[in-house]
């Protein structure tokens, strides 16, 4: 399975936040032990601001297990004409389409709902692994 992860997941790590690390935590350790995850450009310019000193650290450990969804101008294109109100969540929706990411794993589900790749809860998708 293929997932494309949201910012807040990778935060939710990063900087321990209860009561969702403990999901957000099992998905990552998933991808670290095989699964195929991502993360869409932008979200790593978000971590490494939100995490100030300790991102590059960060982000150095997660790249060794996650790939970045490809991007350029007609994947920007793409996010500019999908009717979500939200202009990051749709750049993030459309880096997951053309990586071809079967599910956005994120906590904020309602803000995915027009969405051309479904997004789903780290609880949620722990649930559907076997």
């Amino acid at each position: 399975m293929k997932v494309l992860l949201d910012c807040d997941v990778l935060l939710d790590v990063a900087l321990a936040r209860a009561p969702h690390l403990g999901h957000s935590a099992d998905v990552l350790r998933w991808a670290e032990a095989g699964g195929t995850a991502a993360v869409a450009w932008h979200t790593l310019t978000n971590c490494a601001y939100l995490l100030k000193g300790s991102g590059r650290s960060f982000l150095t450990t997660l790249l060794r297990f996650i790939s970045v969804a490809p991007a350029g101008t007609v994947v920007a294109h793409r996010a500019l004409r999908l009717p979500m109100r939200d202009l990051e969540d749709a750049f993030l929706s459309a880096a997951a389409l053309s990586w071809g990411a079967e599910f956005i794993i994120t906590r904020n589900i309602n803000d995915y709902r027009r969405s051309p790749v479904p997004a789903i809860t780290p609880t949620a998708f722990m649930s559907r692994l076997p």
